[in-house]
């Protein structure tokens, strides 16, 4: 019989035998996986045995951990090649007009590679692009599909976002252009094309939604024509020209390579669409031997970690740890910003950001441990001093002033109130923003210059949304001169409405200084009219809201930045006069009664005025001076009816894209954590009066 102690001894012995062996040998060596479980057998079942022999195990586990150490020495000193391989890398963006299908394409893609899907629409993270449907800020990751990893840029598709569109396409070697089949090329279309044809990308052409109805093989192939026109008249070159089609409906979740509405049930995924990807997309060319160089196309901070940059590794490797410093170019030649070290490496992965050892050329990765540099900025080995050229972006073409909130009813709802936090949230805007520059102003008032007033009141409600209190000015066209001639930023719109709409929408845009280009029959609808149209950017300001109102919500309409053109005139009158208060208190269902037939109101009873502040739209071009706070007069004459049977119209309660379109040169958008209110920007009356008088710039 075995002794007790001498079988505890047996135990003891095997218990700490095993943990020589670390487990992450067992993943790098197949053949010493096995070894070592063959031999992990024996040791148990001897272990188990009468007659033990203990003193024969170390050495034997001990030379079995010693060819497990050089073979992880060995994998340690090849794994850069091994594993960071470019030529099994894939760089894509996925490129299109607004609601052609781009973030549903890219939920469906995640899924056909295993990823799990928490939404739809997995890709917009940010609550307000959930909110409203669109894509805002452009997001990278990564999918492995056979041997292969894709990293895949979804950008955004609204012509105000097309700075998202530029700062990333020239992080890629290929795109997918996604094209409506029912809608063909439209305005954005042609902008995000043009970007990706500047930097020599082979698109891939993805008609999607051909599953839809009206969507036949005639109008595909028309539409087909039609792209093959759009990238001839862009300038592509031969190789451009001869890009692939596939057929995609991506709400169904697959891709064909011929026109079909529906595929069998074994083709049913994107299978065509990522094999065309592999075999048309090239790898990216990159040199794992050169020193480490990365341009920032992508920043966002983390509370932990500090700033995270992200971007495209230009040549080299990178690993935890590594020494590494930011670049910039200026005028007098490239500048040091910081050194630092490598912190963390990150890859996003699906919808999950995965931590990795190492990074190489050609690969699109997220790193952290430095602090001051930005997008646009270099990356390098602490050896290199040579910044990589940045990313040339279109100007802007809009400007708006944000200030203090002054009115009376300034610091009720917000927490940031200051100028100074006011400064500090737009700058650090603009450093992840590159489509954004900021301006400091007069009495801490700051200007912001972007490309649209959709662009610029996403960030007003952000910023509201954060606790700050603002006055916002009008936006306000960014001129240019020229060999001294005033020119104007022009826009390219596309509109498709109903006939009985038509002529609405052209007397509308005719006071807006547009010019008609195109006009003809949608084709697969009945009684739709296409209008293609070339207006100042200062016309549209403010026309989406007439526009909806007008057509019934039935019309759409695309807009996209065209060229700068000599200037077109003042425009003409496209907005009445507005009921101006002139009380400060609470309005009353009783003012209001009398005011109904004045014009359109703005305001409830119940809601707090301020003398300036703009409570309705006046019936006439006129403003009008009124009192909202009036209170009926009390008499000991009985009267058979209550105030309470007051009965007034909804008022029109504005959002905050409306008033930016709404309000004139005059007049300021109060914005606060509570309320979005109009007023005027000088709150008396005879001041006002005084600066009506003065020439109009």
């Amino acid at each position: 019989m075995v002794n007790i102690t001498e079988k505890f001894a047996v135990s003891s012995v095997s218990d700490t035998s095993i943990p020589l062996l670390p487990s992450q040998f067992l993943e790098m060596v197949g053949v010493l996986r096995s070894l070592w479980s063959s031999t992990r057998n024996s040791f148990s079942s001897s272990a188990s045995s009468i007659s033990p022999k203990p003193c024969l195990l170390p050495p034997r586990a001990s030379a079995l951990a010693r060819a497990f150490s050089a073979a992880t020495a060995a994998s340690d000193a090849t794994s850069p090649s091994s594993a960071l391989n470019p030529s099994r890398l894939r760089n894509v963006a996925v490129i299109a007009h607004v609601d052609h299908g781009k973030t549903t394409l890219m939920d469906r893609l995640l899924r056909q590679c295993g990823a799990d899907i928490p939404h739809e629409r997995a890709m917009d993270s940010i609550s307000l692009e959930r909110e409203r449907g669109i894509t805002i800020a452009s997001k990278v990751t990564s999918i492995p599909w056979k041997e292969y990893e894709l990293n895949m840029v979804d950008t955004p598709g609204h012509a105000d976002f097309g700075g998202e569109v530029e700062r990333v396409v020239g992080m890629v070697e290929g795109a997918i252009l996604v094209v409506d089949a029912g809608e063909g090329p439209l305005a954005q279309t042609k902008f995000v094309l043009a970007k990706a044809l500047k930097y020599g990308l082979r698109p891939i052409l993805l008609l999607n939604k051909v599953d839809r109805p009206a969507v036949s093989e005639e109008m595909c192939n028309e539409v087909e024509s039609l792209i093959f026109d759009l990238f001839a008249n862009l300038g592509a070159s031969e190789e451009q020209l001869d890009f692939p089609v596939l057929y995609a409906s991506a709400k169904e979740g697959w891709a064909s390579t011929t026109y079909t509405k529906d595929p069998p049930a074994d083709a049913r995924n994107m299978s065509r669409l990522l094999d065309a990807i592999i075999s048309h997309v090239p790898p990216p060319t990159a040199n794992l031997e050169a020193p480490f160089q990365m341009l920032v196309s992508m920043m966002e901070r983390d509370f932990y970690l500090g700033r995270i940059l992200t971007g495209r590794v230009s040549s080299g490797s990178i690993r935890v740890g590594d020494r590494v410093h930011g670049l910039r170019h200026k005028d007098s030649g490239v500048e040091k910003i910081e050194e630092g070290k490598v912190v963390k490496l990150m890859k996003k992965k699906g919808t999950h950001m995965a931590l990795i050892d190492s990074a190489g050329a050609g690969d699109i990765v997220s790193m952290a441990g430095l602090a001051s540099p930005s997008i646009g900025h270099t990356v390098a080995n602490v050896e290199i001093m040579i910044a990589l050229p940045t990313v040339e972006l279109d100007p802007p073409t809009i400007s708006m002033t944000f200030g203090v909130n002054d009115s009376p009813l300034a610091g009720r709802d917000g927490t940031h109130l200051t100028g100074g936090k006011i400064g500090d949230r737009l700058s650090a805007e603009a450093e992840t923003n590159l489509a954004i520059n900021v301006l400091p102003g007069l009495s801490e008032s700051y200007e912001v210059q972007g490309r649209g007033e959709l662009q610029l009141g996403i960030l007003i409600e952000n910023m509201r949304r954060e606790g700050f209190e603002l006055s916002v000015s009008p936006p306000k066209v960014m001129y240019k001169t020229e060999n001294g001639q005033k020119l104007e930023p022009i826009e390219e719109v596309t509109i498709e409405v109903n006939e009985e709409h038509v002529g609405l929408v052209m007397e509308a845009l005719s006071h807006r200084r547009a010019e008609i280009v195109d006009m003809g029959p949608v084709p697969g609808s009945v009684d739709r009219t296409r209008l293609s149209l070339t207006c100042p950017s200062r016309g549209l300001v403010g026309y989406r809201s007439v526009f909806s109102s007008d057509t019934r919500g039935t019309g759409f309409m695309h807009r996209a930045f065209l060229t700068y053109e000599k200037h077109r005139g003042p425009l003409g009158n496209v907005r009445k006069g507005v009921l101006v208060s002139m009380g400060y208190g609470t309005i009353t269902a009783y003012a209001l009664m009398s005011l109904e037939p004045r014009g359109t109101l703005f305001v409830n009873p119940g809601m707090e005025t301020y003398d300036g502040m703009i409570v309705g739209e006046h019936s006439r071009d006129t403003d009008l001076d009124v009192n909202p706070v009036r209170n009926k007069e009390l008499t000991n004459v009985r009267a058979a009816s209550k105030d309470e049977n007051v009965k007034l119209a909804p008022p029109r309660l504005m959002t905050l894209e409306e008033a930016i379109g709404y309000v004139a040169s005059d007049e300021l958008i109060e914005v606060t954590p509570k309320a979005i209110r109009l007023r005027k920007k000088y709150m008396d009356v005879n001041k006002r009066k005084s600066m009506s008088k003065r020439p109009k710039e």
